[in-house]
């Protein structure tokens, strides 16, 4: 009887470092989050990012020999190649992509069969020969090149990282509030939260979205091409 006792209040002190732990770590991921605010350039919007430009350059730079190579290398026409490099210079060179410091760079992946485009942070952008050969005009390549140049431009990249980082941080904190090793039911609460954090991560990615759609548009109106050739693409 008196081990119980002393078990039962033992419990109760375990409990409630609990979640003092749980409250430190969220007051810290949300402090870390916002301290990372700063003012977007180009769209003027206040975001939250997790690294600088330098090294969004950097780890663009970095990771895409592997982006290459995953898509089945470089597309081995020059041509193709050199009109993708006319229709990324026609965009950056006369829109607000011009007055940053990104570094640009699209490349033509082989890949036939993966119908994808896509940007690595600082610069890097690609799109893979499947995509490519089966875009009807250069306005339509424009579309798809200006959306991912928005992510680019908008810092979608670094303002991801660290939104996830604060989710994983809010997440950790009420998976730690709310599981009892001695409660089973403690563990499905657990199991809420972590769900919860990962749509709101969903959510943010399909804004990102919506933001550079906008972008594309008018990054091939400053181009010079034709918006409405983005709308059978994308």
């Amino acid at each position: 009887m008196y081990r119980q006792r002393v078990s039962s209040k033992g419990g109760r002190r375990f409990n409630g470092g609990r979640l003092l732990i749980a409250l430190a770590i969220a007051a810290f991921s949300i402090i870390s989050y916002c301290s990372t605010r700063t003012v977007n350039e180009v769209t003027g919007e206040t975001q939250y990012v997790a690294i600088s430009e330098e090294q969004e350059i950097a780890l663009g730079l970095q990771a895409a020999p592997e982006m290459i190579q995953q898509f089945g290398g470089m597309d081995p026409d020059p041509e193709a190649q050199a009109f993708l490099d006319q229709v990324c210079a026609q965009i950056i060179n006369n829109s607000a992509a011009s007055n940053t410091d990104w570094e640009f760079e699209c490349t033509l992946l082989a890949d036939p069969q993966t119908i994808n485009a896509f940007a690595l942070p600082g610069g890097q952008t690609f799109i893979t020969a499947a995509l490519f050969d089966r875009l009807e005009t250069e306005g339509q390549l424009a579309g798809v090149m200006a959306h991912e140049i928005g992510h680019v431009i908008a810092r979608h990249s670094a303002q991801q990282m660290a939104k996830q980082q604060l989710t994983q941080g809010l997440t950790g904190a009420a998976v730690m509030a709310a599981y009892d090793p001695n409660d089973p039911n403690s563990q499905r609460t657990a199991q809420v939260a972590l769900m919860i954090g990962q749509f709101i991560n969903m959510k943010y990615g399909r804004d990102d979205e919506l933001e550079s759609d906008y972008l594309g548009v008018k990054f091939m109106a400053d181009a010079g091409y034709d918006p409405r050739a983005m709308i059978g693409v994308m």
